[in-house]
């Protein structure tokens, strides 16, 4: 049902402060694949003397947009070559934004996904954090490096990146998520201004049921008073409301015995403590009842003047219409290992 945990490896560095450190960098990646070239030189294939770097852009005709697979939600792949490929996210929002980009890429050669295929823990996952509005930022990834065949490749098949591989590979965009920095989960690292830290962890599913929890730590020095429920709201991929979903309280409606039917009452939070809430829905889809309703996106509020926290459990609610969110209940801090957050 998830996306695959990303890998916590920011880029370059986002302010105008590191510009000659992300300048060297850039010019030591340029050094192990392909030579930088401008685009009025046309460039040529690797190995003629002025190639692009890692590659030539993949082909695309004025006017016409790029394929998904090429360019979605601000990020786009911008040069493929036989040993790595180079992509780029743009921020258009204006505000900071955090941005998570999923890649694979088909190896032709095998007839199988290079990374892991869709949903596969190969995936290649990449994290741009407090991207400032209107930036740009550039990176490689090196498809020679150990591991980035990934599992499943048959003896005597071509290694991913080398030469002598009559066909270079694809990569793809997968899926790109973005959520506006201030209201980032988080499960770890500094305490938030608001004194509270809250994200959403992996999740089950079975037989269309899906259930996620939510996880809330107070990080602060002030006891924090938890009204009963969550206030959530689904959001569309563009960051908008959903319309037509009902939030019930508690998951009774939907089915028993899912962590969502606690009864609701009031916690004292103190320093260091911690509460969960469960999310539970049906992806059910009926014929003639509409189109089916994803929503990537949940903003959520601990309490109605808590800040808002933007998670992605990527909701899946078919054409339900429904969204049950459980009553806060304590939780330990050992109860349960904090997954990584990020969408």
């Amino acid at each position: 049902m998830r996306q695959p945990s990303p890998s916590r490896r920011p880029l370059t560095a986002r302010h105008p402060a590191a510009s000659a450190v992300a300048a060297a960098t850039a010019a030591f990646l340029l050094a192990g694949c392909g030579t930088a070239t401008t685009a009025a030189s046309g460039g040529g294939p690797e190995g003629s003397g002025s190639p692009r770097p890692c590659g030539s852009p993949p082909p695309s005709a004025p006017g016409v947009p790029q394929p998904t697979a090429l360019a979605q939600g601000g990020a786009r792949i911008t040069a493929v070559g036989r040993t790595c490929f180079e992509y780029e996210v743009t921020n258009p929002n204006a505000e900071p934004y955090d941005y998570t980009v999923v890649f694979n890429g088909p190896d032709p050669d095998r007839g199988a996904a290079v990374f892991g295929g869709p949903g596969g823990g190969g995936n290649l996952t990449r994290t741009v954090t407090g991207l400032a509005p209107g930036a740009t930022e550039k990176g490689r990834i090196d498809l020679t490096a150990p591991g980035a065949t990934g599992p499943g490749s048959r003896p005597g098949a071509p290694t991913l990146g080398r030469s002598d591989n009559p066909r270079p590979p694809k990569p793809e965009l997968l899926q790109v998520r973005s959520v506006p920095t201030a209201e980032a989960p988080s499960a770890g690292g500094p305490c938030p201004p608001s004194g509270l830290r809250l994200y959403a962890d992996e999740g089950s599913a079975a037989m269309g049921l899906r259930a996620v929890g939510l996880h809330l730590r107070n990080c602060g020095t002030a006891t924090v008073t938890l009204d009963g429920y969550p206030q959530v709201q689904p959001l569309d991929p563009d960051h908008k409301p959903l319309d037509g979903v009902r939030i019930l309280r508690g998951g009774a409606e939907i089915a028993s015995g899912t962590g969502a039917d606690n009864p609701p009452q009031k916690i004292a939070l103190g320093p260091g403590e911690g509460a969960r809430a469960t999310l539970v829905w049906r992806n059910t889809t009926e014929a003639g009842a509409g189109d089916p309703q994803n929503a990537p996106y949940v903003r959520v509020r601990a309490t109605a003047d808590a800040a808002p926290v933007m998670v992605v459990p990527e909701l899946d609610l078919g054409t339900t219409g429904r969204l049950g969110a459980g009553a806060w209940a304590r939780e330990d801090a050992n109860d349960k290992p904090s997954p990584d957050p990020r969408p």
